[in-house]
């Protein structure tokens, strides 16, 4: 897999330039690029820039709706409900967690749903901001079919990623973002594209044997983490995000790349709060706990116990001071969709 170099700046202006093309909104596009590119920073290449073609398909067939009229409903000081109209994910959940921030700094906790939605991205980009607000915070999507409810031969669920962050008294926050699948779809997707392979045991072929073909794994069914229990967190996901909210549940999400029947009316919600509900040194006791887990000892061949986030983190900072590795594949995409 051929790979070329790019400077995230001048990739972030083209994708822009894009979107605004495909008739989003100064504001709106800007939002959107800066999701993608984060993605591609923190190594998430299965959310970033590969997904760019599969979001203007989306809107060229009238399914991304690129000037929604987003409604806020207010349900209370606290309790926001959003239906997006269809918008792209990146700006309805942007507009989201930015109000549930706000009622969270009001009254200590935010809560916000979001309907009518599409993909958004990673969860965690969201749950960053949110911390950087000295908040702790939850987040859940649903998606489309990919995950076989325990004991049943059909997927159902989506990877229905489960997401928790909090301030921890340094700069590299705790954010745990992460399927309810063994991989996620992105990666999938990605190495069908690339022609590469997949790893042993994450996914069954339509006939129910494990593949290591990308391919075959997308036409068959995503296996969850540790079996039944991944199971019922994707459900309890497709409750939270779908169910709760409005948005589609059941297996009814569409899958954006093959699906241009209608909009994904995905769900989303976001609950955040502050640290300082129940106890005043909250700083001081989140420190003291990732010290305590930090200091046991090590099996041979780690250095570090790490908690989720640091090494995203670290992925960050390393590949902000140098160009974007894309693909080939990747960098065709960019110049048709420009065209």
């Amino acid at each position: 897999m051929e790979k070329v170099n790019l400077k995230s700046q001048n990739i972030k202006k083209e994708v822009i330039q894009i979107f605004k093309k495909y008739g989003l909104s100064t504001n709106h596009a800007t939002i959107s690029a800066n999701a993608l590119i984060n993605a591609e920073l923190v190594g998430a290449y299965g959310h970033g820039l590969s997904r760019l073609k599969m979001y203007c398909d989306r809107i060229s067939k009238k399914v991304i709706n690129p000037k929604p009229k987003i409604k806020i409903k207010k349900i209370s000081q606290s309790i926001s409900h959003i239906n997006a109209d269809n918008s792209i994910g990146f700006v309805a959940a942007d507009i989201a967690i930015k109000k549930a921030i706000v009622n969270a700094k009001k009254t200590g906790i935010g809560l916000v749903a979001v309907k009518n939605s599409g993909h958004y991205g990673l969860s965690g980009y969201y749950a960053e901001q949110a911390v950087k607000k000295n908040l702790v915070t939850m987040i859940f999507t649903n998606a489309p079919p990919a995950v076989a409810p325990h004991g049943a031969l059909k997927s159902l669920f989506g990877t229905n990623p489960i997401c928790f962050g909090t301030p921890t008294g340094s700069k590299i926050p705790f954010i745990l973002d992460t399927s309810i699948s063994m991989i996620n779809r992105g990666k999938i997707r990605v190495a069908a594209r690339n022609n590469q392979k997949i790893p042993l045991g994450v996914a069954l072929d339509k006939f129910g044997k494990i593949t290591t073909d990308p391919k075959k794994a997308l036409k068959g069914v995503q296996l969850p983490i540790a079996g039944f229990r991944g199971s019922g967190l994707a459900w309890m996901v497709d409750i939270l995000s779908g169910v709760l909210t409005g948005g589609n549940h059941a297996g009814r999400v569409k899958d954006p790349f093959d699906d241009f029947s209608g909009p994904q009316n995905i769900g989303h919600l976001f609950i955040t709060f502050k640290t300082n509900l129940f106890v005043k040194d909250y700083s001081n006791r989140i420190k003291d706990n990732i010290k305590k887990v930090k200091r046991l000892p090590k099996i041979k061949g780690v250095k570090e116990i790490v908690y989720p986030g640091q090494n995203k983190y670290k992925r960050f900072k390393m590949n902000s001071k140098k160009k974007i590795k894309i693909t080939k594949i990747v960098k065709k995409d960019l110049e048709s969709l420009k065209n």
